[in-house]
């Protein structure tokens, strides 16, 4: 720094000299007392001064200018409005301070009709934890394109059971939509047992992404109602901490996840806990990477119910149903592929109006106890089903469990005039087979008799000559086709 000061300060005094010295010299000159000498050496001190000024603002910098304010991201944290990240202090209303700045902010356009888009705008939760006593929620409806992200949530003693801690929801807006493209991300939630995690009505465009929900009440951990395309992902949901084995399984209650609208996905989400893992009761839904193992069939647990009869349409893909098992009321397009079932794990398929229509369930793996439980089963109790079409149960790999398909394949040896192959112990379901293949090999040589089928009743193929041979007789029958 002295050096840089002294490189600048050098020149400026020579030039201050120089000025001083023309001056004296031009006085001179106008005294009139000047020789022909002395004029040439003042006219060049004049030129050599000239020069410096020239030069004057090269040496010595000027001050930087102040660069022009950026606008910083949009970014409420919420220790700044005085929520206590320790968790022992009540912080509902420092953080729903936060959310109210957050939708009052400057506007970047429109979304849906009616969605102010903010941008882009986070709260920060800081990585604290944080006492919460009553529901998060915004003001009212109509703002969308904003994040939720980096903390812990934790109910009070006194938070009400019938609440969810985040609430997207505005009972008295007209909208079509009332949030659109809201991010909840990397939060821990705990409810204490209370009410639910969260709560999506009727809202468009929403992700919940890395989340821990946890210690829910008798209720739901996550209610996703009316609205468009919700997205549940990388996330992980239990009533009780537990890694399987938990000696109070058979308490466990609640839902894990309800999806009562259309359009919705659950992926890559384990499920550890609940007496209902997921709960659906909308239109074209995906669940795929779903890993439940949340209260056991046998304790009266299931993984996946569908409660959506008669006009099912929903994709259960590459999922884990560990020890509890899918029920389906009155399946009408339904496909259930690529997914393991580990500890007697089954489909159930329960009638209602007696409908099964449009149904795959195929290349899933199984594995039980060998205590022969079937892979696939129906609960007629209410009514038979008797409106029976396109259903597909085939290809799936089965160990220890009891196998059944809608398509079976089987033959007989004999010598004589009728040949029987019983599909009963393969078909799912009784007294159904819609269509029959067969092939009779006649082992007698130049035997050449007539055959055909003379039955097809209560799952039983009867193929007959009209006169004895030996022969063996392949059939090949299909129930939902």
């Amino acid at each position: 720094m002295d050096l840089r000061k002294t490189q600048v300060a050098v020149p400026v005094f020579l030039a201050i000299m120089s000025l001083m010295v023309s001056q004296v010299v031009f006085a001179e000159k106008y005294s009139g007392s000047m020789s022909p000498h002395d004029r040439k050496l003042a006219e060049m001190q004049a030129l050599k001064a000239s020069l410096v000024r020239r030069n004057l603002p090269a040496l010595v910098s000027p001050p930087p200018t102040p660069p022009q304010a950026v606008p910083g991201p949009r970014v409420y944290q919420v220790i700044s409005y005085g929520a206590d990240p320790t968790g022992k202090l009540d912080s509902t209303d420092a953080i729903l301070k936060a959310m109210e700045d957050a939708f009052d902010g400057p506007n970047h356009g429109v979304l849906m009709q009616g969605i102010n888009d903010l941008g882009g705008a986070r709260i920060d939760l800081q990585g604290g934890s944080y006492l919460i006593s009553r529901p998060l929620r915004f003001p009212s409806a109509g703002v969308g394109n904003l994040l939720i992200s980096g903390g812990t949530l934790r109910a009070s003693n006194d938070f009400p059971v019938d609440r969810y801690l985040i609430e997207l929801k505005d009972e008295s807006s007209k909208l079509q939509y009332i949030f659109e493209y809201i991010t909840l991300r990397d939060l821990l939630i705990d409810c204490n047992y209370r009410g639910g995690a969260i709560a999506v009505i009727n809202s468009l465009r929403t992700s919940i992404d890395n989340c821990y929900i946890t210690r829910f009440g008798d209720t739901n951990g996550i209610l996703v109602k009316s609205g468009h395309e919700t997205y549940i992902r990388n996330s992980f949901l239990g009533q009780h901490i537990t890694a399987g084995g938990d000696r109070g399984e058979r308490n466990f209650s609640g839902t894990a996840v309800n999806l009562m609208g259309n359009d919705n996905a659950v992926t890559d989400t384990v499920i550890f806990s609940a007496r209902v893992g997921v709960m659906i009761s909308g239109q074209a839904n995906l669940l795929s990477g779903v890993h439940c193992y949340n209260k056991a069939t046998g304790f009266g647990g299931t993984g996946i119910y569908l409660r959506l009869p008669g006009l099912t349409q929903n994709r259960i893909v590459n999922s884990y149903l560990d020890y509890t098992g899918i029920v389906a009321e009155d399946p009408v397009q339904l496909q259930i592929s690529g997914t393991f079932f580990l500890g007697d794990a089954f489909i159930l398929l329960k009638s209602i109006a007696g409908v099964v229509r449009g149904v795959n369930i195929v290349d899933n793996m199984f594995s039980g106890s060998g205590h022969g439980v079937q892979i696939v089963q129906l609960d007629q109790r209410n009514t038979a089903f008797e409106d029976v079409d396109q259903v597909v149960v085939d290809r799936n790999s089965v160990n220890g469990m009891g196998e059944r398909s809608t398509v079976a394949r089987g033959s007989v040896d004999g010598n004589g005039t009728s040949w029987t192959v019983d599909f009963n112990p393969v078909l799912l379901f009784p007294d159904l087979i819609k269509h029959v293949q067969y092939t009779l090999v006649a082992r007698e040589a130049g035997a050449f008799p007539l055959h055909a089928v003379r039955n097809v009743s209560g799952n039983r193929v009867v193929v007959e000559t009209n006169a004895p041979v030996t022969a063996t007789v392949y059939v090949t029958v299909n129930q939902g086709v």
